[in-house]
């Protein structure tokens, strides 16, 4: 079992008491008191304060997210993909919580009637090279309890699934899906909100700071000067999890390094040559899983992604740009020894966002067919990557927690800085697992 990151450190921070109001989903009365804020309105905190709520259904609760709705950036800009835990090391977290958050995933759509496809993967190996890789994550997907899952042998075979696909052998999971991770994000914010749960949107935290109140020590402020108090506060922050984490005096490293995903989208005349999805066998020398084919819940199809550095934490665009936000990211060590590390292969990232026919190629491994007049520019989102100070992809969670008996802010405050892909599909378990860890951290229902 691969061990959940901690890091215990020590803060002193005071600030004043409560003295504004808030805007929230209803109206609420001056700076109101919780037993716990989440803060992180995405698919990982919103499962959390659920599963939360619903082990403690007496607690009052929150979750304050900084944006107008939930959702908005990693949990609502993926691919959409439903994991069945295929490639994890054996043992591991990952593994685990995205095998038992697959089921619990397809149980929780099929009792909110959320629309998904099961429309399957294959990960096909073009290569002799790629055949020994298959055969490896094989014998992963089985000591991981992956249902069905097939080898299929032969090119015969692999056209039986998709008939426009090539390739020397093939893994066919049939129970990878697809589903709008953003919509299912929404369902758990209305379940925490129906226990109950009170949700803050537009609140961006500013500050931890303490209260002066013995029952509610923690004083969470905005940007925009609104304020809540709680007696414990989670933070899922995503793209922002360490600047929270520095907020209440946790160290800067490991630092979140944007990434941006590149999607291509399938000309809806071509829609038929994918079936479901289509993805390459990883490549161990490199930190990204590279190109694939995937089908949308609204019909389309995308293509990629490519993976390049983000000017902005939040820019879709190459022309959104934050100068500090850059400066910080370029100028941190771990980012430099990366990048060092990786010039070639991220040089070539680079060259495929710019020139499409380079995307292309890499497709044409597996659809022969499809062609640059088949393909325009699509959507793009943002992955939040830890990256530790020697430049080393922080590859499971990683927790910080203060621990400082004279400062009653600084035990009260769990940041949860890297929940590594496939998250979306592993949230239900996930927030198991978060809410055992805040209940024996805060001890809380002891």
């Amino acid at each position: 079992m691969a061990k959940v990151l901690w890091k215990m450190v020590k803060m002193s921070h005071r600030g004043p008491g409560c003295v504004s109001n808030h805007l929230t989903t209803r109206q609420k009365s001056s700076c109101p008191n919780y037993d716990i804020v989440v803060v992180g309105g995405g698919i990982v905190g919103a499962a959390a304060a659920r599963e939360m709520k619903q082990r403690h259904p007496n607690l009052k609760m929150a979750i304050v997210e900084k944006e107008k709705e939930m959702a908005v950036h990693q949990s609502g800009h993926n691919s959409g993909v439903i994991h069945a835990g295929i490639y994890y090391t054996p043992g591991s977290l990952k593994a685990k919580l995205c095998v038992e958050g697959l089921h619990l995933s397809y149980q929780y759509l099929d009792q909110k009637n959320i629309p998904y496809k099961k429309v399957g993967k294959l990960i096909v190996a073009t290569n002799k090279i790629e055949v020994e890789r298959l055969h490896g994550l094989l014998q992963r997907a089985k000591a991981n309890n992956v249902p069905a899952i097939v080898l299929l042998k032969g090119l015969d075979a692999i056209k039986k699934i998709e008939p426009n696909c090539v390739g020397l052998e093939a893994l066919w999971s049939p129970e990878t899906g697809i589903v709008d991770w953003g919509l299912v994000t929404k369902h758990y914010g209305k379940d925490f909100e129906e226990m109950g749960g009170e949700i803050f949107l537009g609140f961006e935290v500013d500050s931890f700071k303490e209260s002066g109140e013995k029952d509610f020590p923690v004083l969470i402020g905005s940007k925009k000067s609104e304020e809540l108090k709680a007696k414990y506060v989670l933070t899922c922050g995503g793209l922002q999890s360490d600047l929270l984490a520095v907020k209440s005096g946790c160290p800067k490293s490991p630092k979140i390094v944007p990434f941006r995903g590149e999607y291509l989208l399938l000309s809806p005349k071509k829609k038929d040559l994918v079936k479901g999805n289509i993805y390459p066998v990883p490549d161990p020398r490199f930190p990204f899983l590279g190109v694939h084919f995937t089908p949308r819940m609204d019909g389309s199809i995308w293509l990629g992604p490519n993976a390049v550095l983000s000017f902005k934490r939040e820019g879709y665009k190459w022309t959104d740009i934050n100068v500090f936000e850059l400066a910080d990211t370029i100028l941190y060590p771990g980012f430099i020894n990366m990048g060092l590390k990786y010039l070639l292969p991220g040089s070539y990232e680079i060259m495929k966002s710019a020139i499409i026919s380079l995307q292309v190629k890499d497709l044409k491994k597996f659809i022969p067919s499809i062609t640059s007049s088949d393909v325009q520019r699509g959507p793009a989102g943002v992955r939040a990557q830890a990256l530790d100070i020697k430049g080393n992809l922080v590859d499971d969670f990683y927790f910080d927690i203060q621990r400082h008996t004279q400062n009653p802010v600084s035990s009260r405050v769990l940041h949860c800085r890297n929940a590594p892909s496939p998250a979306a599909t592993s949230s239900l378990a996930i927030a198991k697992m978060i809410s055992d860890k805040m209940e024996e951290v805060f001890n809380i229902g002891r």
